[in-house]
């Protein structure tokens, strides 16, 4: 049986592509890996996305030398099961990352599924969502303008890289491990330094970054290409500051599995414990800590520990997890 059919779970290597930020030293520490290169914060896990306008990077290649992009297209009901294929195709519909921030990301915001379809022919804009794994005590993330901002105010910060004024006029939070922020296309944002994610996203590498200085090298990184004039359209410019509780949720449930995102339309997460019992899905299996096993209906027993990633096809059936471990899995949209 190869890996590629898509009938046994699968453990994942890390899959670092060169990013234009610093990080990764903890996503090296969970896994339990040598520290990458200065800038690997990102860890694309079971990833059939490429970078934009990069075909050559991002994907996740399986164990046996298979891109997983091109197993899931010739095994789609194994991988995904019938009901997703009935509803999206051979397309995991779903892009999961490790996120170590090791400086302050700039402030950006990616746009919405029609603002993708009409400007850069994407079928998905960029709602994302973060678990946060690890966090200083002063760790920071900046999330959605505290109070309405008129478009000329946007469009005249961006054309002078007024990173003070954009990062000013965003709501900052103090987060913790175990909070959970979920950030709908459109509103803007940056993660500060220190801060350490599982990101679920929907599957595209779209963001128009505002603050593009002395982060990209030029400002057509910043657009993409369509000029900011357009790009700017994608802002969500609404006050955020007295509707953060939409966004940001501090909840740590000891429940074998804690539903952690009422978003089935974008992407499902769970915090997995003992005795959780898992229907069958394609799924990205993160263990945050801990040793355990996971239980599955059609391809036996799995041994599971603190840092291995997983991605999980439909057919492996119905699941159930035990042992001392915490785990994040991370699901595509409600078909």
């Amino acid at each position: 049986m190869s890996d590629a059919e898509g009938l046994r779970p699968v453990q994942l290597p890390a899959n670092q592509p060169d990013r234009f930020y610093r990080g990764g030293a903890a996503i090296a520490a969970l896994r339990g890996d040598e520290p990458p290169k200065e800038f690997g914060p990102e860890d694309w896990v079971a990833s059939c996305t490429t970078f934009h306008g990069d075909p050559g990077h991002g994907l996740t290649t399986l164990p046996e030398g298979d891109l997983l992009r091109d197993a899931v297209a010739a095994h789609p009901a194994n991988w995904l099961g019938d009901a997703h294929v009935a509803a999206f195709g051979a397309d995991s519909a779903l892009l999961v990352k490790l996120l170590d921030a090791g400086q302050r990301l700039p402030v950006h915001c990616h746009p919405s599924n029609e603002f993708a379809k009409a400007h850069y022919g994407s079928r998905y804009g960029k709602t994302e969502a973060w678990i946060i794994v690890g966090a200083a005590e002063t760790s920071t993330v900046h999330i959605g303008f505290a109070r309405e901002q008129s478009a000329d105010t946007v469009a005249d910060w961006v054309a002078r890289q007024d990173a003070d004024a954009m990062l000013g006029a965003l709501n900052p939070v103090t987060v913790r491990a175990g909070d959970t922020v979920f950030v709908p296309a459109g509103v803007p944002h940056a993660i500060g330094a220190g801060v350490f994610i599982v990101e679920l996203q929907q599957p595209t590498d779209l963001s128009v970054t505002l603050e593009w200085r002395n982060f990209l090298d030029d400002e057509a990184g910043g657009h993409l290409g369509i000029g900011f004039d357009t790009a700017l359209g994608c802002v969500d410019r609404q006050g955020w500051a007295d509707r953060l509780d939409e966004l940001v949720h501090r909840d740590e449930r000891p429940a074998a599995v804690t539903e952690l995102f009422g978003q089935p339309e974008f992407f499902r997460a769970e915090r997995l414990r003992a005795g959780a019992a898992l229907d069958a899905s394609f799924g990205v299996l993160v263990v945050l800590d801990g040793t355990g096993v996971l239980r599955t209906e059609k391809a036996g027993e799995v041994p599971l520990r603190k840092g291995a990633t997983f991605v999980l096809p439909h057919a492996v059936g119905e699941s159930t997890l035990d042992g001392d471990v915490i785990a994040v899995r991370c699901l595509p949209p409600t078909p």
